[in-house]
């Protein structure tokens, strides 16, 4: 149920919009292709059990987990927020 000036499935749409990013971002890390024997970040040696893991991996597990860290920080959904309706 909406309130104010909202369309009666406008709460919906937040959802529906909020979920469709998730998946989208979330096939977007899908690895693929040639893993990299060194790090892009820091040039450290990626493990053989990592590269097999994940093909088309590009970074050592401290400089994903930095990546995902400042990755996770942008997941704000701005199309629902109140600061976004009011401009």
């Amino acid at each position: 149920m909406a309130s104010g000036w909202a369309r009666d499935d406008a709460v919906q749409e937040q959802i529906d919009s909020t979920v469709e990013d998730a998946v989208n971002r979330a096939r977007r890390a899908i690895h693929h292709g040639v893993s990299a024997e060194y790090c892009e970040e820091c040039g450290e040696p990626i493990p053989q059990a990592r590269r097999i893991a994940l093909p088309g991996v590009q970074y050592c597990i401290q400089c994903q987990a930095q990546r995902d860290k400042q990755q996770a920080a942008s997941l704000y959904n701005r199309r629902g927020s109140k600061d976004s309706q009011l401009r």
